[in-house]
């Protein structure tokens, strides 16, 4: 099917995922996955490098560069306190943009059924 032969919806759909490609990619990794479980499990006081990088099996400089990725994407957020930087999730926007995502693919699959 070319881009043309789409409806409105798979268009729509598409250019949701295009855009969405660089969170799909950071969600995709398993060591990401990893942090983003640790950091769930550490809601109210959120994680230093080091601290994540002493719950896996990760050099701290490789832990820095997926925590990169993910602030990036915006799942993942800092503050600073003191000398260190304390990480912890910030999902609102990337769920919203997951949800939206799947309600594009859920009504264009609609349109192919019909």
């Amino acid at each position: 099917m070319s881009f043309d032969e789409m409806t409105a919806s798979q268009r729509e759909a598409l250019a949701l995922f295009v855009d969405d490609i660089e969170v799909l990619n950071a969600l995709a990794d398993s060591n990401r996955q990893r942090i983003i479980i640790l950091l769930g499990s550490h809601l109210r006081t959120g994680m230093t490098v080091t601290e994540i990088t002493g719950q896996m099996n990760l050099s701290q400089p490789a832990v820095s560069h997926h925590l990169k990725i993910l602030k990036q994407v915006k799942i993942v957020g800092s503050k600073k306190n003191g000398l260190q930087n304390i990480y912890s999730l910030t999902l609102d926007n990337t769920l919203l943009k997951l949800e939206k995502l799947v309600a594009s693919i859920r009504a264009s699959l609609q349109d192919i059924e019909e």
